[in-house]
């Protein structure tokens, strides 16, 4: 299976859930056009310290379905507040690898772990579900536009 990105998710605030859109224009080191965190209006887009991860989040979703399977909640990938839901590829295998999702040049900065935040705003209790297996926060390295459907590519990977 080659690996996809199968959804991406914008929302204009912290309080609004994200919705789900065929494309969207990535900024390198900016973020999405259009999202929260490229506004500057993100839970976390003040929170210390200020650097790179920030500018995109994904999600696999291998993981979204293995949380409903092993724990019986169904979160959905709009819930997970993820930016983009990516298929057939380990996420986390992505930190300090630079990789292409179509023509956008990323690059895997941390994992992505659940927080309080989101069973706040979920109002389910997901940090156990999810551990391990929240995403990835990535820096956007070249400008360009993400499409459902893109292949992944890993293009060098850590040191």
């Amino acid at each position: 299976m080659v690996p996809r990105l199968i959804a991406i998710y914008l929302s204009p605030a912290a309080t609004v859930l994200p919705s789900s859109v065929t494309e969207a224009e990535a900024k390198a080191h900016a973020g999405l056009v259009g999202d929260r965190y490229f506004i500057g209006n993100g839970t976390f887009s003040n929170a210390t310290p200020l650097g790179p991860g920030r500018e995109l989040t994904l999600i696999e979703s291998e993981a979204l379905q293995a949380v409903e399977i092993e724990h019986g909640i169904r979160l959905s990938a709009a819930q997970a507040r993820r930016n983009l839901v990516t298929e057939g590829i380990r996420l986390n295998d992505l930190v300090g690898v630079k990789f292409r999702i179509g023509g956008v040049l990323m690059e895997g900065i941390r994992f992505c772990d659940p927080c309080a935040h989101l069973n706040v705003v979920t109002g389910m209790a997901l940090l156990k579900p999810l551990a391990n297996r929240g995403g990835l926060r990535a820096a956007i390295l070249s400008d360009g536009f993400l499409r459902v459907g893109d292949e992944i590519h890993v293009t060098a990977t850590a040191a």
